[in-house]
């Protein structure tokens, strides 16, 4: 007879880190596949060039930071490559919707529901966005995560705003770049193009900026709501046996 495993326990901290990973790739997800959508937006007197892909962008930045701070970063790196797997599935599924043809009823002049032209180029340019989205994120999430842990390392539990800020500030400027330059390369002209890379960083920086309350806010409801503590690093910025 082969060994008897233990079941597994839902205990308020597994539950959690499901929660947020789950509430993380949903975003991730969303982001792209909406990400075709171009706005404008004046701030300051400036007109900026925006992707909608860029209203989950606080959503992640919370969950990136919580599961770093509670967590520790290899739990972190599990949830971002179970993030990309979901990303290649998607990929997966949309470039097959693409391609399976259009039922003929559909192209009568009568027909009010989704044409073949519109769902094509919906999904279609979500599939760029979502190649491109791909290389990205992995650089950026390892980026985020590697930045946030070496300050941690060094400031200890102190100084949230610090890591949570300044591990975005570098991991964004990253995916920024990759996934505009992927996404509207030979679409839009290369001056629309910096503009729309510089404009969302920015906005990108003032939110994480702006967040910082919400993320002492979600630090604090984790801690005291759901008796789950942040995670102390060692020397080598491993999480302690005793966390």
């Amino acid at each position: 007879m082969g060994k008897v495993r233990a079941p597994v326990i839902l205990d308020t901290r597994l539950k959690l880190f499901l929660s947020l990973a789950a509430v993380f790739i949903s975003a991730l997800l969303v982001g792209d596949i909406i990400g075709g959508k171009l706005v404008e937006a004046t701030v300051f007197g400036q007109t900026l060039t925006l992707s909608v892909g860029i209203i989950p962008f606080p959503i992640t930045f919370l969950l990136t930071d919580l599961l770093n701070e509670f967590y520790g970063k290899r739990a972190a790196r599990t949830v971002t490559w179970v993030g990309f797997a979901m990303a290649v599935f998607t990929f997966t599924l949309i470039t097959l919707a693409v391609a399976l043809p259009f039922a003929p009823f559909t192209f009568a002049a009568d027909y009010t529901g989704m044409n073949e032209g519109s769902f094509n180029r919906v999904f279609g340019g979500s599939q760029r966005i979502l190649l491109a989205s791909m290389v990205a994120y992995l650089f950026a999430q390892f980026t985020d995560i590697a930045v946030f842990n070496l300050v941690k390392q060094r400031t200890g539990n102190r100084l949230l705003w610090l890591r949570a800020t300044g591990s975005t500030a570098v991991s964004q400027l990253i995916d920024t770049i990759a996934i505009q330059a992927g996404a509207w390369w030979g679409v839009i002209t290369v001056p629309k193009l910096l503009s729309l890379i510089g404009s969302s960083y920015v906005i990108k920086l003032v939110v994480a900026v702006g967040l910082t309350p919400l993320i002492y806010l979600g630090h604090g409801i984790v801690e005291r709501v759901f008796k789950v503590p942040p995670v102390v690093l060692d020397e080598h910025g491993e999480p302690r046996a005793s966390a």
